[in-house]
C-alpha cells in the first residue's frame, strides 16, 4: 500500500471475511471487515481506504449499489468483486460499472495478493479502474484489443470468464482479426498474468525441430544437441503456451501433444523420465478444424481436447462500427511512430474505409492507415492517400484473372497463386485462406517455383 490505508473487505459469510482478511494481513496489507453493504458505505464515508473487496452476495445495499457509492465518493479507489464460478456474468456486469477486477471463488492466497497489487498499482499509475467498457483494455507487452462492437465485447466477456481456469482455449477466425491479441488477453486475465507468455507458430517450424521446440531435448540426444534445451511447455511454467496455426502441426506431433494435454507432462527427446508441466494452452487457427478432421489432416481426439473453450472472432466487415475507432487508433499510433503530429482523417476518406470489404480484416486496415500516414502531409488523411484500388472484392479479383487457351493446369495454378499474393500484399497466410489451401502447401508450391527458376 502506497499510502498505508487499509483495505475494506465486505461479505455476509464470516468464514470468507476471515480468510480474506488473514491472507491480506499475511501479504503485508491491513484489512478491515464488515458484514453488509450498508455498514460498508457508512465506514467508507468516514474512513480512508486504499481498496474495497466485496462479495457479490451482501445484505443491505447490493454490491453494484456499493460499487456506485464508492465511485461517487472516491472514483480513484479500486473495487474488486468476489464471485462464484457459476455467476461470472455478475462480475462482468460489475466491471462494466467500474470495478477494477474480480476474483472467482474459491481463489488462492497468491491469486488474491496478485489481484490486489495489480488493482492498487493500476489505480496509482492510471488514476482509474480497469473496466471492460474501456476502448482498450490493459495491454500485455504492447498488445491491445480496440473495440466497442457488441459481438467483440461479448467475446471479451467470455474470455475473461474462463481466463482464471486452466481450460484449453481454441481461438478461431479469419486472418487479421486479432486472434493472437485475444490469446494475450486470455493470459492477462489468467490467475498468473505475470507468468511467461510463450507463443509458437506451428507452420513456421521445420518438422525436424518441432518436437524439440515444444518439449525440449537432453544433451547428446541427437546430432547437434550440444546441451539440454527446455521446451516451450516448460518455459511457460504457470503461464500460457500459444500454438498459432495449430492446423499445420504434423500428425505424429499431434499425437504427442495430445498426450501432453492429457497427462500434464512432457518427454524431452533423449530424456529418461517425464517432466511435469503447469501451463495453459491456447490454440489458434484460421482453418475450420472440423473440416480438417474430416479430411484426415487433424486428429479428432486432439480437436475435442483443445476445443474446450471455443472463441470465434468475426471478420471486420461484421464489426464495421469499430472501423472509425480503429482508424483513429492507428492514426495516432503511426503518427507518433513517425514523429509526426497526430493526423486526422477526412470524412469522405473515413466513409471509404467504412464501405470497404476488408478481406484482410484489421491487419489490412492497419497497413492502409500506416501507408496513408507516411504518404500524407502528416496533417490530414484524404481519400487519395488510402490506396484501396488494389484491394477489391473477391469477385473483382476473379474478373482480373485471365484464362488463355493453351495454358497448362500447372501454369494456371502458378498464375493464380502469384495473382492472389499480389492482391494481398504478399500476406501468405491470407493468400492461403483465399486459395483454400494450407499455409504449408502454399509454402511448398512457392519453393517449387523458386527451384524451377534456379535450375533454368
Amino acid at each position: 500500500m502506497a499510502d498505508g490505508s487499509p483495505i475494506l473487505v465486505v461479505g455476509d459469510h464470516p468464514d470468507l471475511r476471515t480468510e480474506v482478511s488473514r491472507n491480506l494481513n499475511s501479504a503485508g496489507f491491513q484489512a478491515e471487515t464488515v458484514s453488509s453493504g450498508s455498514e460498508a458505505f457508512e465506514r467508507f464515508s468516514t474512513t480512508k481506504y486504499s481498496l474495497v473487496i466485496s462479495d457479490e452476495q451482501i445484505s443491505g445495499i447490493g454490491h453494484l449499489d456499493l460499487l456506485n457509492s464508492v465511485k461517487k465518493i472516491s472514483p480513484q479507489i479500486p473495487v474488486i468483486i468476489m464471485t462464484a464460478n457459476g455467476s461470472v456474468h455478475n462480475a462482468v456486469e460489475a466491471m462494466q460499472a467500474g470495478a477494477a477486477d474480480y476474483l472467482l471463488r474459491p481463489f488462492s492466497s497468491e491469486s488474491l495478493e496478485k489481484t490486489v497489487k495489480r488493482a492498487i498499482a493500476s489505480a496509482n499509475g492510471n488514476g482509474g479502474s480497469l473496466s471492460s467498457d474501456r476502448k482498450s483494455d490493459r495491454p500485455v507487452a504492447g498488445k491491445q484489443i480496440i473495440t466497442h462492437n457488441q459481438i467483440m465485447l461479448d467475446i471479451l466477456k467470455q474470455a475473461r470468464g474462463v481466463a482464471p481456469s486452466n481450460a484449453t482455449v481454441l481461438i478461431q477466425g479469419p486472418s487479421g482479426t486479432g486472434k493472437e491479441l485475444l490469446a494475450a488477453y486470455v493470459h492477462q486475465h489468467s490467475r498468473h498474468p505475470q507468468a511467461p507468455y510463450v507463443a509458437l507458430n506451428c507452420a513456421a517450424l521445420p518438422d525436424t525441430l518441432a518436437e524439440s521446440e515444444l518439449f525440449g531435448h537432453e544433451k547428446g540426444s541427437f546430432t547437434g544437441a550440444v546441451g539440454r534445451k527446455i521446451g516451450k511447455f516448460e518455459q511457460a511454467n504457470k503461464g500460457t503456451v500459444v500454438l498459432d496455426e495449430i492446423s499445420e502441426m504434423p500428425l505424429p506431433l499431434q499425437a504427442k501433444l495430445l498426450r501432453v494435454l492429457q497427462e500434464k507432462e512432457v518427454d524431452r527427446i533423449g530424456g529418461t523420465r517425464p517432466v511435469p508441466i503447469d501451463a495453459r494452452v491456447v490454440a489458434i487457427t484460421n482453418v475450420n478444424l472440423k473440416t480438417a478432421v474430416a479430411e484426415g489432416k487433424f486428429r479428432e481426439d486432439l480437436y475435442y481436447r483443445i476445443n474446450v473453450i471455443p472463441l470465434i472472432l468475426p471478420p471486420l466487415r461484421e464489426r464495421k462500427d469499430d472501423i472509425e475507432l480503429l482508424t483513429h487508433h492507428f492514426l495516432e499510433k503511426f503518427s507518433l511512430a513517425n514523429h509526426k503530429k497526430p493526423a486526422v482523417i477526412d470524412k469522405a476518406a473515413l466513409n471509404m474505409l467504412v464501405d470497404h470489404d476488408w478481406k484482410g480484416n484489421v491487419r489490412e486496415l492497419e497497413n492502409v492507415i500506416e501507408r496513408a500516414v507516411l504518404i500524407s502531409d502528416g496533417q490530414c488523411v484524404f481519400s487519395e492517400h488510402l490506396l484501396l484500388d488494389h484491394s477489391g472484392s473477391r469477385a473483382e479479383s476473379a474478373d482480373h484473372f485471365e484464362v488463355k487457351a493453351g495454358f497448362t493446369v500447372r501454369q494456371m495454378e502458378k498464375k493464380l497463386i502469384f495473382q492472389t499474393l499480389k492482391e494481398v500484399d504478399d500476406n501468405r497466410t491470407q493468400a492461403a485462406e483465399l486459395l483454400g489451401v494450407s499455409i504449408r502447401t502454399l509454402r511448398n508450391k512457392l519453393h517449387e517455383y523458386k527451384t524451377e527458376v534456379a535450375s533454368i
